[in-house]
C-alpha cells in the first residue's frame, strides 16, 4: 500500500488545553521501528492524567495515546519478526536500554531510560504510528481492533496489578470500577476469586456492570465489604482509598496501587497496616505481562466492553472519563484512508 506524506493526529500542545486536530508528517522507521497503520486506539487514564498536567514532563507538542492496535505497513531493516500485513499492539512502554540493572534482572519496567507511547515518544491518536519492534505484540485473532485496544494498557496494568498481589487469594477487592478493573475482574472470576467492587458512593449504574461480570458484591468506596479481602486492587486515583483498603484487608492482607497518579494519602493509624499488611504499587508494565495476558485473555475469554468516538472526537472521550461517563473503556476508531 501507498503511505501518505501527511497523516491526521490529535496533538496535545500545551497541558491543560484541549487536544487539537493537526495535518502533521507521517513518521518513517528507523532500523529497529515498526510503521503501523493504526485502526482503533484506546483512551487512558493515563491519558488524562498527561493531558490535565498532572504527569509532568511529557514530550510536547505530543501525540498522546498507548492502547493501539494497527497494522504493519513498513519496517526498518533490522525487524524480522514482522511483516507487512501483521496486525500488532503497541502498549505504554515503547523501549529500554536493555543493558541497566533493572533491565539485565527482568524488571524492565523500572529501566531508567525507558521511553513511554503517548508521553515521551509519539503515541496512537494518529493515523500511523512507530514502534521498537521489541514492544510490539501479536494481537489474538478473536478480538475486533476496538476490543483488543483496551487490553494494550487497561488489560495489562491490571493483569500486572493483579499479579502483584500475589498468589493464594480467594476474596479480592477492587476499588474503581473503570477500564482496568472490568477487565481484571474477569480474570479474577475466571481463576476462581470471589469479586467486591467498590465505586464511586451512590454510582449504582457502575456497580450493577461488576456485578454483571461477576462480581458478588458491589458497593459505595466508603463501605466495607460483608468480608475482609485478602486483597485489594486500587485503579482510582485517590489517595483517601489506601486506608479504606486497608480497613477492608484481612491479615496479611495486600493493597496494590495499578495507577500511575494518585492524589495525596491521608495519614492513617499504624493499626491499619499492623498485622502485616502490605502496600505496593505498580509501575509501567513488562513484556511478559504483555504475553501473558494476551494469552489468558482468549482462555477467559475476557470481553472488553467499549464506547466508540471517532479521532476527531478525542476531548469529548476524555471529557468523559474526567467525568466518569465511560463504561468499561473510550477507544478511538480511525479514518480508515490512504
Amino acid at each position: 500500500m501507498s503511505i501518505p506524506e501527511t497523516m491526521q493526529a490529535m496533538v496535545l500542545e500545551e497541558p491543560g488545553q484541549p487536544l487539537q486536530l493537526r495535518q502533521v508528517p507521517v513518521p518513517r522507521p528507523d532500523r529497529g521501528q515498526v510503521l503501523v497503520k493504526a485502526a482503533a486506539c484506546g483512551v487512558c487514564r493515563t491519558d488524562l492524567h498527561i493531558v490535565d498536567g498532572e504527569l509532568t514532563e511529557p514530550k510536547l507538542p505530543l501525540i498522546p495515546g498507548h492502547e493501539i492496535i494497527g497494522t504493519v505497513v513498513e519496517t526498518g531493516r533490522e525487524v524480522h519478526a514482522f511483516r507487512m500485513g501483521d496486525r500488532v499492539g503497541i502498549p505504554w512502554l515503547g523501549f529500554t536500554c536493555g543493558r541497566c540493572r533493572y533491565c539485565l534482572k527482568g524488571q524492565e519496567n523500572l529501566c531508567g531510560d525507558a521511553r513511554f507511547t503517548g508521553y515521551t515518544l509519539d503515541g496512537g491518536f494518529a493515523e500511523y504510528t512507530l514502534v521498537d519492534h521489541r514492544y510490539a505484540f501479536p494481537v489474538p485473532a478473536n478480538y475486533t481492533d476496538a476490543e483488543a485496544a483496551p487490553l494494550l494498557c487497561a488489560g495489562l496494568i491490571g493483569y500486572r496489578t493483579l499479579r502483584l498481589a500475589g498468589d493464594g487469594i480467594e476474596r479480592l477487592g477492587i476499588y474503581g470500577f473503570g477500564a482496568a478493573a472490568h477487565i481484571v475482574a474477569q480474570i479474577a472470576v475466571y481463576q476462581g476469586n470471589k469479586v467486591y467492587a467498590f465505586t464511586r458512593p451512590g454510582d449504582l449504574q457502575a456497580q450493577a456492570f461488576a456485578r454483571r461480570l461477576g462480581a458478588v458484591w458491589a458497593g459505595d468506596s466508603t463501605a466495607l465489604p460483608p468480608e475482609p479481602l485478602d486483597a485489594a486492587l486500587i485503579f482510582a486515583p485517590v489517595g483517601s482509598l489506601i486506608p479504606a483498603a486497608l480497613q477492608a484487608t484481612d491479615k496479611g492482607g495486600v493493597v496494590v496501587s495499578g495507577g500511575i497518579h494518585m492524589s495525596d494519602i491521608p495519614a492513617f493509624p499504624y493499626r491499619l497496616l499492623w498485622e502485616e499488611r502490605i502496600i505496593r504499587s505498580v509501575a509501567n508494565l513488562t513484556r511478559r505481562d504483555g504475553e501473558e495476558l494476551l494469552a489468558i485473555a482468549p482462555r477467559v475469554p475476557v470481553r472488553t466492553e467499549v464506547q466508540i468516538f471517532a479521532l476527531a472526537q478525542a476531548n469529548e472521550a476524555l471529557d468523559r472519563l474526567r467525568e466518569g461517563r465511560i463504561e468499561g473503556a473510550a477507544v478511538l476508531q480511525m479514518p480508515q484512508v490512504g
